[in-house]
């Protein structure tokens, strides 16, 4: 990635129809841009989905718009750094020799990484979380020898832009 590009983070709420998601990967592709990961889903309102877009690009003001213009488009949102709630899951098998299966365990507790398979030679973990702290397991874990990964795309939802006062918490 040159140093002008980075990832972006888009949120797409469209409406649930079919050819939506085709349209917007199609429209990334057409325009050069790679995507990292996008992943679709059910929002509050069941008429409507909402996108979450990771993409390597120098600019999106472009990209806004273009999705603006797309068919079925209801709301696009470019997420700054730190402005959204940004998760991923990742289940990992890694590879662990019995006797080395607590110091494995003992390590995965530090990243809070639930056991949800164990088998005579590996151990497969699930992880949520930020990613940046999946990305630090994940490397944690390649000591041991990673035997399959798989990630989930990003989800990202816009944080709160009113703070809540205290009085409003305790009611809350």
């Amino acid at each position: 990635m040159s140093e002008h590009q980075m990832h972006h983070v888009i949120s797409v709420t469209v409406e649930n129809k079919p050819g939506v998601l085709a349209r917007v990967a199609s429209m990334f592709a057409r325009r050069d841009f790679n995507i990292h990961s996008l992943t679709v889903g059910p929002t509050e309102d069941p008429s409507r989905s909402r996108m979450t877009v990771v993409v390597d690009g120098p600019e999106m003001e472009q990209i806004v718009k273009q999705l603006y213009k797309l068919v079925h488009t209801l709301k696009v949102s470019e997420h700054k750094p730190g402005e959204a709630v940004e998760r991923e899951i990742m289940l990992l098998r890694v590879n662990a020799d019995p006797k080395r299966r607590s110091e494995i365990l003992e390590a995965a507790n530090v990243f809070e990484a639930k056991a949800v398979d164990v088998g005579a030679t590996t151990v497969t973990f699930e992880v949520v979380g930020e990613p940046g702290r999946l990305a630090d397991f994940h490397e944690m874990m390649k000591t041991y020898g990673i035997a399959s990964l798989v990630k989930s795309g990003r989800i990202a939802l816009a944080k709160d832009s009113k703070s809540m006062t205290k009085k409003q918490k305790r009611t809350a």
